[in-house]
């Protein structure tokens, strides 16, 4: 009885210290993966989602490019695509993409919501909410515009208008 007391004291000091230790490794030692303003925008690669194409980030160097944070039950999401979709028709051919990241939603509910809203440019879905993570997205919408060197020139949380998102837009435009 007395060495299964001491056996289970000394699991539970073990549990704890590991806890204290990855605590600390956590807080001090991991790199933080949030991407902020004047970062170089991480790479990612994903399948958009009416096609077989793959969509990488690092591929677009050269241009700009909105990577825009979204749900299917986010009502600001749902203002801002209708003038995003006519925004992108008027600047992709200046050399801008535009790519949005739904949040893990079912592929059902995503390709109703692009239809609903008839979008036009590159949707994937971002499946356990991956990207969304390394970007340190929190909440939807949010957008990043990065230059077309690959930095993140602005990021924009919450809803957008048309006329900001337009001046966004042309901040990243190439030259």
């Amino acid at each position: 009885m007395k060495k299964n007391r001491t056996l289970i004291r000394t699991l539970i000091l073990l549990i704890m210290v590991a806890a204290i230790g990855y605590t600390f490794y956590i807080n001090f030692f991991k790199e933080d993966e949030v991407v902020s303003k004047g970062s170089t925008a991480p790479n990612f690669a994903l399948t958009e989602l009416n096609s077989e194409d793959k969509f990488t980030l690092s591929e677009q160097k050269g241009k700009g490019v909105i990577v825009n944070f979204w749900g299917t039950w986010c009502e600001p999401c749902k203002r801002e695509m209708p003038f995003m979709n006519e925004l992108y028709q008027k600047y992709k051919d200046q050399g801008i993409e535009l790519f949005a990241l739904n949040a893990d939603e079912s592929e059902f509910s995503v390709k109703k919501f692009v239809s609903d809203y008839k979008l036009t440019f590159p949707i994937a879905i971002d499946k356990d909410q991956e990207i969304l993570n390394i970007y340190g997205v929190n909440p939807l919408p949010t957008t990043f515009f990065v230059s077309p060197d690959g930095k993140v020139k602005r990021i924009v949380t919450g809803q957008m208008t048309s006329t900001s998102f337009e001046n966004y837009i042309k901040e990243i435009l190439p030259k």
